[in-house]
């Protein structure tokens, strides 16, 4: 499978090369032109989940990785679960925490970090990341040690939570993190003009794990179907099978976007609902057809917290082409209130959730239909928001190893502007 610019079609690579540069020419990203569907779905879903996700991913990456370096990367990817919990008679949580940072982007940089040590041949490459709160300590965790290959990731100063921080600035050796004095659009647009600046890319080897990378999105794709097979043995009846509905957290909207990716290739899932928290760009456009970004908001959902969504242009790139309707995708947005009302219903039910997932549960709870089933994406634990979970819910939640070992670790980050000359010089120190 080929993969081409979005804003400069002629550019068209390989896996290995979108994998490796990142970002294309003119700040594009990286995209199959047409997605065909699976075959005989049925039969795929009834698979053990590993042999379900190289039958998925091998056509994006057969072309650069054999059946055993695939088989590899995969062991990797998925050594741990996504789980389906049923949240009262029509609804489930499909929990994508179960990793070592305890977040969803677990899978995608896992994926990423393992497909670039084998296409790796010696040369020194720089990941440069930004994140809003959960991309970091993925990131982080997935490459950290990795010989000749240095990360630094941007965050906003403030503006994720001290738990999601804490996993992330305190590992030191190859991992480098710097705190920008603004929004996380702003950390993204300095990752941009990063990839602008063509001396300093092969200078320093520059790539990117944020989900502008393909990589990443791909390994997201499974769980789709991972969640719909799950939902297939609990013995519900077609009909309802037949109605799935999925709510996703959107922030950067690579969640969706994967989600998508999985439908275009036979995940029998009826349609999505995007739900944002006050950062509301895609619902208001899906609406007026306006492209109209506000300024940042600060939420208590906060890996939510974008404006400018990177990989917006990839799901319009799939209505555009007439590969995914936009009458299947609807939006809505929360407010403060609402988040903190659905995670208390939440826990009426005997759930216990966090910001992120409680956006979700509302948004799903807007149109969803009684002949549809429900499921809503837990992307993160609800310990790496326990400061606003327990004073929601009034209650102090216990802190899961992971978090208990880096809690009373130092931060080792550094700040700097908004200033694509404070970065470069960092980065050329390096």
């Amino acid at each position: 499978m080929k993969y081409y610019n979005l804003k400069k079609n002629e550019q068209v690579v390989s896996f290995s090369t979108a994998v490796r540069t990142g970002l294309g020419d003119n700040q594009g990203l990286f995209f199959p032109k047409k997605i065909e569907p699976l075959g005989d779905i049925e039969s795929l879903l009834s698979l053990p989940t590993k042999e379900r996700n190289f039958k998925i991913l091998s056509n994006f990456v057969s072309e650069n990785l054999s059946q055993e370096q695939l088989t590899k990367v995969l062991d990797k990817t998925f050594a741990f679960p996504s789980k389906l919990v049923a949240v009262g008679e029509q609804n489930y949580c499909l929990e994508l925490f179960h990793g070592p940072t305890l977040a969803f982007k677990d899978f995608g940089a896992t994926f990423m970090a393992t497909c670039l040590q084998e296409f790796s041949d010696g040369e020194k490459i720089t990941i440069l990341t930004a994140t809003s709160g959960d991309t970091g300590a993925a990131v982080a965790q997935a490459f950290y040690g990795i010989e000749n290959i240095e990360v630094v990731i941007l965050y906003p100063k403030g503006k994720i939570s001290v738990l999601q921080e804490k996993m992330f600035t305190t590992l030191g050796g190859n991992i480098r993190t710097l705190t920008i004095n603004g929004t996380f659009d702003d950390c993204q647009k300095l990752v941009k003009q990063s990839f602008d600046d063509q001396e300093l890319v092969k200078s320093i080897g520059l790539n990117s794990a944020n989900s502008i990378n393909i990589s990443r999105l791909l390994a997201q794709v499974c769980y789709y179907f991972d969640a719909i097979a799950q939902l297939y043995k609990k013995g519900l009846p077609k009909d309802k099978r037949d109605n799935v509905v999925i709510s996703v957290p959107s922030g950067n909207f690579g969640n969706l976007t994967a989600g998508v990716i999985a439908k275009l290739l036979g995940a029998p899932i009826k349609r999505f609902i995007a739900t944002t928290n006050a950062n509301d760009t895609v619902p208001r456009y899906l609406v007026s057809g306006k492209w109209e970004p506000k300024t940042t908001i600060a939420t208590i959902s906060n890996s939510m917290d974008v404006s400018e969504p990177n990989n917006w242009p990839r799901i319009e790139y799939m209505m555009e082409s007439g590969q995914f309707k936009q009458d299947d995708l609807s939006g809505y947005s929360a407010t403060e209130n609402e988040t903190k009302a659905s995670l208390k219903e939440l826990k009426t039910k005997g759930y216990i959730s966090e910001p992120h997932a409680s956006v979700a549960y509302f948004g799903l709870n807007q149109s969803l239909q009684n002949d549809e089933i429900g499921i809503f994406l837990g992307t993160a634990h609800p310990a790496k928001f326990k400061g606003s979970v327990d004073e929601i819910l009034g209650m102090d939640l216990p802190l899961p190893p992971e978090l208990e070992a880096c809690v009373n670790k130092s931060i080792l980050s550094k700040n700097i502007d908004t200033d694509f000359s404070q970065l470069k010089d960092y980065l050329l120190s390096i």
